[in-house]
């Protein structure tokens, strides 16, 4: 029945002058990715065949890092980027003609805590605590402890880690993080590994990751949502080289519509992406059930217009220069193209 709705919807917006426009490229689109699930709305373009349907060759190209991904962006390996945004204005910097033409997802970081950390947070706060709340926490922790709790995040510089002190100094106003808690910079894989195993107090993760460890370790608790560490938090986002040169302005309207179309199907029908994430990142670990969940817990946080993330780029950018991990900000603006957006939107 779902089926057959959205394809009585896409056929209806043809007459509304914004369905995508078959084209047929020169050769093939590289797209790179990082297999998160903020990076969903590949799959379903990819699981749906809509790239081959509207003559788009589309090859998805796997990273692990987003440093991976900045490194071939860089170097001309790929024409397009689906992954976190902090990074491509660095790409800018150096001479990168890059633009984020759509969002992908916002708010897709969370911390989560276990053991004495999560102790008296109740089950249902799935929308993170009041600052006074957390740090009465971490204060409790270090007391009956004796020291300080373990997080776990990517490396120094990564989004993870650069949002995880922002919520530690910003949010909760902890003048010195290394007073608070001892940070761990760990890859994706091994920040989940290592909070399962009980190597670390918490950890900063995203779905389906945080399904999963709920799913395996019942009394896990979320200790901040996405919101509440940064409101807009950006997320991952499509990001194009020169969306202006002609060899790419002959698709890169096409290829925004679609992402905004698959974006929408995972905000709206979340259900009907299930077998492209579970195929793209289950990997034969994750069954239905818990991908079903993760993207249902995310479909709100699934949102395409770029312009709704410039403010949260800018105040984590300003964060990392005074931190020291950048040298000087550049200019945020400069890197968002909300044109193409414009026209794909219904």
């Amino acid at each position: 029945m779902k089926r057959a709705l959205l394809k009585m919807l896409t056929l209806a917006t043809v007459a509304f002058g914004w369905a995508v426009s078959p084209v047929q490229a020169a050769e093939s689109i590289r797209i790179g990715y990082i297999p998160v699930l903020g990076s969903s709305a590949l799959f379903v373009i990819d699981g749906e065949g809509w790239a081959k349907q509207a003559g788009l060759d589309v090859q998805l190209v796997r990273f692990t890092s987003g440093p991976q991904a900045i490194q071939a962006l860089v170097a001309g390996r790929i024409d397009g980027y689906v992954a976190g945004v902090l990074p491509l204005l660095q790409a800018r910097a150096h001479g990168v003609d890059v633009k984020v033409v759509a969002t992908a997802s916002i708010e897709e970081l969370s911390v989560i805590a276990r053991g004495a950390l999560a102790q008296g947070i109740k089950p249902d706060v799935d929308g993170g605590l009041a600052p006074d709340d957390v740090k009465a926490i971490f204060a409790r922790f270090k007391q009956d402890q004796t020291r300080l709790p373990r997080l776990a995040a990517q490396p120094a510089g990564s989004v993870p880690d650069t949002l995880l002190r922002y919520w530690l100094q910003k949010q909760l106003d902890f003048a010195q993080v290394n007073t608070v808690a001892s940070i761990v910079g760990v890859d994706i894989d091994a920040a989940q590994q290592a909070f399962l195993a009980g190597a670390v107090d918490g950890a900063v993760l995203r779905e389906p990751a945080l399904t999963v460890v709920k799913t395996r370790l019942p009394d896990a608790r979320i200790l901040a949502s996405g919101h509440s560490m940064m409101p807009d938090q950006p997320g991952s986002v499509l990001a194009i080289v020169k969306p202006d040169a002609p060899e790419h302005k002959v698709w890169a309207g096409t290829l925004t519509n679609l992402f905004v179309r698959a974006t929408r199907l995972l905000a709206q029908h979340p259900d009907d992406a299930v077998p492209f994430v579970q195929k793209a990142l289950g990997g034969g670990m994750l069954n239905d059930d818990v991908m079903k969940t993760a993207l249902e817990h995310s479909a709100s946080r699934f949102v395409s217009d770029p312009a709704r993330i410039v403010e949260s780029v800018k105040q984590l950018q300003e964060f990392e220069v005074s931190e020291g991990l950048l040298r000087k900000a550049e200019p945020v603006e400069d890197l968002f193209d909300t044109g193409l957006w414009q026209q794909a939107k219904p």
